[in-house]
């Protein structure tokens, strides 16, 4: 006999005439007909050349033979039981690398508890973190999931609000202490504004209150938002910052609270064709639970 003639399917029938004793035990432990189980019985005889069992009026009698090849029979089945388990624990394990883009501050200040805890439960996937002001296009796949501000309008992609973003107007306290806390919303327009300089969110919101601004009367002005925040927690002026970002400088002022400045949604989204990969719809549903909590109010 040559091992590659060897049909290994038969052993699960052999152990199981020999645990019970007769074709018919055998055959309803296995669920299969009993003349199916005798030729497994049969067709392993002849392939190893040996006569396993005796037929008689009280059923099976294993032989010698059989009893001396019941332990490695007994080894090979655990091995292909273990094979088993170990294949569909690789199968169940969700594991690959989910491309996020976000901005800075969601990046910087937002995702980092969020990735720590998804990497501890899931260890066996990767995060590539994409820092970036500018909308990442998920249609192009240039990142898996992205954090955004904006509703998607493509029918390709699926977002789904997971909170919003208040914003308020901050001031370093050493800041007020030179030049004074402004009790208005038109009293802004007397002191040292940080602006942006191509991003027109704070010249709109002025407008929305009645006030024309340019980016002009601003004292100082940047696009970056990291740059953003810390030139108002170095006290260059009264900025407009996520409250999730100024609650980490304890130093500054928020100022005029009931000034209504509009929250922004936080939608989460990602390509449609892309959402049912293991490995992304568990870092899209870690994120659509997790972030929430960080976010606060």
């Amino acid at each position: 006999m040559h091992t590659q003639d060897f049909n290994w399917t038969l052993i699960r029938s052999f152990l199981a005439a020999l645990e019970h004793g007769s074709l018919m035990g055998a055959a309803r432990a296995l669920g299969m007909h009993q003349p199916t189980l005798g030729r497994h019985i049969a067709e392993l005889e002849s392939q190893l050349g040996v006569t396993l069992f005796e037929r008689t009026g009280r059923g099976l009698q294993p032989t010698a033979d059989a009893l001396r090849l019941a332990e490695p029979a007994r080894a090979m089945a655990g091995s292909a039981d273990q094979l088993a388990r170990q294949a569909r624990g690789a199968q169940a394990r969700v594991q690959g690398t989910v491309r996020i883009s976000a901005s800075q501050p969601v990046a910087c200040v937002l995702l980092p508890p969020v990735l720590v805890q998804l990497r501890t439960r899931l260890p066996d996937i990767h995060i590539e973190l994409v820092v970036s002001n500018a909308v990442s296009n998920l249609l192009q796949r240039e990142a898996d999931i992205a954090v955004r501000m904006v509703r998607p309008e493509q029918g390709t992609l699926v977002g789904k609000r997971v909170g919003q973003v208040g914003i308020g107007a901050y001031a370093h306290r050493d800041y007020l202490q030179r030049r004074g806390t402004p009790r208005r919303p038109e009293d802004l327009l007397q002191h040292e504004l940080v602006g942006f300089d191509r991003q027109p969110d704070i010249v709109r919101g002025f407008a929305a209150m009645g006030h024309t601004l340019t980016k002009d009367q601003f004292a100082l002005r940047t696009d970056d938002l990291v740059a953003y925040e810390a030139l108002v927690r170095a006290g260059a002026g009264i900025g407009f910052l996520a409250h999730y970002v100024a609650r980490q400088s304890p130093e500054l002022v928020h100022l005029l609270p009931l000034a209504s400045i509009p929250p922004l949604p936080m939608w989460l989204v990602v390509h449609r064709e892309i959402r049912s990969n293991p490995h992304i719809r568990s870092v899209w549903a870690a994120l659509s639970t997790q972030l929430p909590a960080v976010l606060g109010s």
